[in-house]
Parts: C-alpha cells; sequence; structure tokens
C-alpha cells in the first residue's frame, strides 16, 4: 500500500497549495491513502467544515488536527458529523468529535487511524496519549481489524514524540509527528517495522516564522511586546510531508521517505515512486 501523509497546512497559502498539488499526486503516485494534518488551515488557527470538505475533495482520506482544533468554533458542530474528520484521541470523553477512525482506501485495504496530542510543552493538557494509543490498539490492532495503523502524533518534544514511537513500534505502520512546523531529518524504520519521522514539516510558506508573517512574531523576541496579531505568510508554499510503503502481508513500513515540493525547500520525491 502506498500512504502519503502531508504535515499541517498553514493559511490559505498552504492549504491551496496542497489542494493543487494533491490531485496529481494521488494519480501519478498512484496512491492508495493520503492524511493531511489541517489544524492551521483557516488563517492559521483551526478549520473550518468548508476547508475540511475542500481537503477531503481534492484527494485526503482523512484530516487529523491537534491543540488549535476548535479554534474556529464551529469545529465543535462539525467535528461529529463527519468520520474522516479527527481530533486528539486524548482529549476527555464526552468531547466532540472521535479520535480515530476506521476507513477502507483506494485498494480496499482497511486502515486505522488516529490522531493523539503530547503533553509536554502543550496546551490544553490532555489525558495520557500513551494509554490512549493502547486504548486505541486494542479496540483495532493491526493484522486483526487493521491492514494498517497511522498515528498522528501531535506534539512539541522530539523525546515525547520518539518514546511514542518506540512505544507502538512494530504494532502500528507509521507514527508521524506534527505541530512545529519543520521538517526533521531523522526519517526511518524502527526495529519492529513502524516508519517514523518525529515531524512531517507543514505546507505553508517557509520565508516565515511558522507559516506566520515573520515581522510580529520576530517584534515581539525582540522587544518582547505584543504589536499586532499574527498573520499567515502569503508567499509561495512548500508541500512537505513523507511517502510510506506498507506491506500488504504484514502491515509495517517496508519504504519511508520525506516529500516536499514547493519554493523553498529542496524538493524531494520517495525514489520508490521516482522509478515508476
Amino acid at each position: 500500500m502506498r500512504l502519503l501523509f502531508l504535515g499541517d497546512m498553514v493559511g490559505r497559502t498552504g492549504r491551496h497549495a496542497v489542494f493543487d498539488r494533491l490531485p496529481g499526486l494521488v494519480s501519478d503516485l498512484r496512491l492508495d491513502c493520503v492524511i493531511v494534518n489541517g489544524e492551521n488551515a483557516a488563517g492559521g488557527f483551526g478549520i473550518t467544515e468548508s476547508i475540511f470538505n475542500d481537503t477531503i475533495d481534492a484527494g485526503a482520506d482523512v484530516v487529523t488536527t491537534g491543540n488549535h482544533v476548535w479554534d474556529q468554533r464551529e469545529a465543535l458542530t462539525f467535528a461529529d458529523r463527519y468520520d474522516r474528520f479527527l481530533r486528539p484521541a486524548n482529549f476527555p470523553s464526552g468531547t466532540p468529535g472521535r479520535g480515530s477512525t476506521l476507513i477502507t482506501t483506494k485498494n480496499g485495504a482497511r486502515v486505522l487511524v488516529a490522531n493523539v496530542m503530547g503533553r509536554l510543552f502543550m496546551q490544553p493538557d490532555l489525558d495520557d496519549p500513551f494509554a490512549a494509543a493502547e486504548a486505541i490498539l486494542a479496540a483495532c490492532p493491526l493484522g486483526e481489524q487493521a491492514d494498517a495503523v497511522v498515528f498522528d502524533f501531535h506534539a512539541e518534544a522530539t523525546s515525547e514524540k520518539q518514546c511514542f514511537g518506540h512505544h507502538v513500534d512494530g504494532r502500528a505502520s507509521l507514527v508521524v509527528g506534527t505541530h512545529t512546523h519543520v521538517p526533521t531529518a531523522d526519517c526511518q524504520i524502527l526495529p519492529g517495522g513502524t516508519a517514523y519521522q518525529s515531524d512531517a514539516g507543514m505546507c505553508g510558506d517557509y520565508d516565515s516564522s511558522l507559516g506566520m508573517d515573520k515581522e510580529e512574531p520576530l517584534s515581539r523576541f525582540v522587544t518582547k511586546l505584543p504589536r499586532g496579531r499574527f498573520e499567515v505568510a502569503s508567499g509561495p508554499a512548500t508541500v512537505c510531508g513523507l511517502g510510506v510503503e506498507i506491506s500488504d502481508r504484514t502491515g509495517l513500513a517496508e519504504k519511508v521517505a520525506p516529500l516536499r515540493l514547493g519554493a523553498r525547500l529542496a524538493e524531494t520525491v520517495p525514489a520508490f515512486w521516482q522509478a515508476d
């Protein structure tokens, strides 16, 4: 199975880069499953129902989120209506929406996608993400109810992300970090067969501060004073994520490599897909 994960879409420039690129990627690379993190898609803060639907229409199978999931208040209403829209699973019981979903992909595979949020340096302070993962895996284990299992681990600390990856190694096809908006260079397959990367990066303008126009955050670092609102950077966006080849027999990763397409970062497409 060919799976593509794209990191946080940031604002108009990020989401339109995804909408423009994704249909061609699905077709040209013959992708079976696409997952996109959309928590910064609406002006950098949260996601609207229309943006969610546009992301699905562009070719995404599931949209994940993170700590900004409720920044657009309408998400509290529409989250319950879509089984392909995820908020972190370790929100308290009774929170709108769902933290995991089982989908059937284009090639007929059953893919469990789960969204979990870390606790180090993160707000709000949610329930234990490791316990949440255990409950998700117990209910839908790899090789039984699921042909592949993907975790979007939305967190700040790389140590927490790495430990989470090791915790579910051999029981998940992919653990990929989101939230910090910078693609890390530690793309690998862990000893048990789980593909891992600490952060997929963002889909947004990299001539910025994490996708935001750099002047206001730079001013705050220098002066310690707010002078205005954070605004999304509007320059050309780079699409960042990673591609994974997942064994149809074991559900574990066989190959993993980054994908970057756009104006500022060195472009790369997984070599194991380029050959086709």
